[in-house]
């Protein structure tokens, strides 16, 4: 049997649509894990025969097909013989316009009509087994959210499937780095507000982060929220902060930072007093059961605790002030309270009207932050050796900083 190699997936997909092609990967027909290996390919995959290219050490798989034996998306079994064609190994992928291939000689073969999809702009699962992967779920919300800028949206039929799919209870299934690895890269996507959206429309993200979920529905003050919806608020101050950075770590940080709200009393609707201390053991929660990394978590843990001490920082004294400023661990780590900032603004602008306002507050931190670091601590803990060097700096800093704040904002220094 004559062995055949095409080009598949994302490189195949991301060409048709113009898009810089991050990964080649490639899949074998006709062939076997002993042949690939007399020919120089080395063997990396442990569940199925993958293999890298001994000189370009780009990815080579065995064709294969795949039948549900169990629970979760582990739960299957594989057949990668020879005999497998190039359609049954395309028919197994999640959506259309990832079954695709192409030849050496440039043909494309689109058993699956992903083609007419992508000119549709439709994302569509291949077949009924497509329901069989619970991961797939958190997929379709991740591609929904990085080609949403090109129009893209997922079929009803596709949608209905993943209602189905948790409904059943598969997607419980998912393990906890996998759930966060999909989520990371939606953070990291064009438009990460379409992946809280999509997980929602199917049911999901009341499993997979509820602390989110519980904000739809949660009235907010008109007169500082005119879109009042705190799950919409949300979803408008995760657009800011796609447009304001493309760091995912501060997309999370404005993803979780009003977690609070979800739990406050009823009673005092809209209010939502103490909010900002009632999400800090929410997201020590989500923090435990998706494995957040430190970067993220702390990052969160300061935006939720601090962002409203932000919005009114042309109010605050100087010794409150400069308690904002050690909480953040400012004068060592002035790169995270930038990150800071950029989670608070796109806050302050994630409200319908009120896209395009000022936020002077983050210059005025800036500003701050940089006069004060310039204090050169060293000398005047040499030249005063002071019993008590900690209470020494810190009072030294107040002084200097009530000096800042007296030229920049004097209002402040009265208050």
């Amino acid at each position: 049997m004559t062995m055949d190699i095409y080009l598949v997936g994302g490189a195949v997909r991301d060409k048709l649509l113009d898009l810089p092609i991050r990964d080649k990967d490639w899949v074998v027909v006709g062939s076997t894990a002993t042949a690939m290996q007399e020919q120089g390919y080395l063997q990396v995959g442990k569940d199925f025969p993958v293999f890298l290219h001994p000189e370009t050490k780009q990815e080579y798989a065995l064709a294969r097909t795949e039948r549900k034996v169990g629970a979760g998306y582990l739960g299957f079994e594989f057949d990668a013989s020879e005999s497998v064609t190039l359609e049954q190994d395309l028919m197994r992928r999640d959506l259309t316009i990832n079954a695709i291939a192409e030849a050496d000689d440039g043909e494309i073969i689109d058993p699956y009509n992903g083609r007419q999809d992508i000119e549709d702009r439709v994302l569509r699962h291949v077949s009924p087994a497509f329901a069989e992967d619970p991961l797939r779920v958190l997929r379709v919300a991740k591609f929904s959210a990085r080609f949403a800028t090109l129009g893209f949206r997922v079929a009803p039929e596709t949608l209905s499937l993943m209602r189905d799919i948790v409904n059943s209870g598969e997607i419980e299934s998912l393990v906890r780095e996998r759930i966060w690895q999909e989520t990371e890269q939606a953070m990291g996507s064009a438009a990460p507000d379409v992946y809280i959206r999509v997980l929602r429309d199917c049911g999901a993200l009341k499993l997979l982060l509820p602390e989110v979920d519980r904000l739809f529905g949660v009235p907010q003050p008109p007169k500082h929220h005119p879109e009042v919806d705190t799950g919409l608020h949300t979803l408008l101050s995760l657009q800011q902060a796609a447009k304001l950075s493309d760091d995912p770590v501060v997309r999370y940080a404005t993803l979780v930072h009003d977690v609070g709200k979800g739990i406050t009393d009823k009673a005092k609707w809209p209010s939502h007093f103490d909010h900002e201390q009632l999400g800090l053991p929410l997201l020590l929660d989500i923090n435990k059961r998706l494995h957040v990394p430190n970067q993220y978590s702390r990052l969160a843990a300061l935006v939720c605790e601090h962002h409203t001490k932000q919005h009114r920082i042309l109010e605050l004294r100087p010794a409150t002030l400069l308690k904002l400023i050690e909480a953040l661990d400012g004068f060592r780590r002035p790169e995270r309270v930038q990150k800071f900032l950029l989670a608070c603004e796109a806050d302050a602008r994630g409200r319908t009207g009120l896209e395009q306002r000022d936020y002077p507050q983050s210059a005025y931190l800036t500003t701050v932050l940089n006069e004060l670091s310039q204090l050169d601590v060293g000398s005047l803990l040499k030249e005063a050796k002071p019993e008590n060097p900690q209470e020494f700096v810190s009072q030294s800093r107040l002084k200097l900083l009530g000096d800042i704040v007296a030229r920049l904002n004097p209002s402040a220094s009265t208050n």
